[in-house]
């Protein structure tokens, strides 16, 4: 019984090891939009020229957002093939 266990809590921690990296992603996704956004708005703000800046950094930040998640999510992709 007791080897039984400690099979499935070697593979449920395999499992955990390989999502662990996807994890954070969307997190991370949307942090860099919302603090592009924010950067954008305050800018606006101080240079008094709405929405200009606010537009700008929206679309920088989805942009390095997406480019990092992708970036991320091939190397993961890349690190789990060389590994088999």
């Amino acid at each position: 019984m007791e080897k039984e266990e400690e099979k499935s809590i070697a593979k449920l921690s395999k499992a955990y090891q390989e999502i662990g990296v996807y994890l954070g992603l969307g997190t991370q996704l949307a942090a860099t939009i919302t603090f592009m956004s924010y950067s954008g708005w305050w800018l606006d703000e101080y240079f008094d020229s709405k929405p200009i800046f606010l537009i700008i950094f929206a679309f920088l930040g989805g942009f390095a957002g997406i480019y990092n998640f992708i970036k991320a999510t091939l190397k993961a992709n890349e690190k789990k093939k060389s590994d088999k």
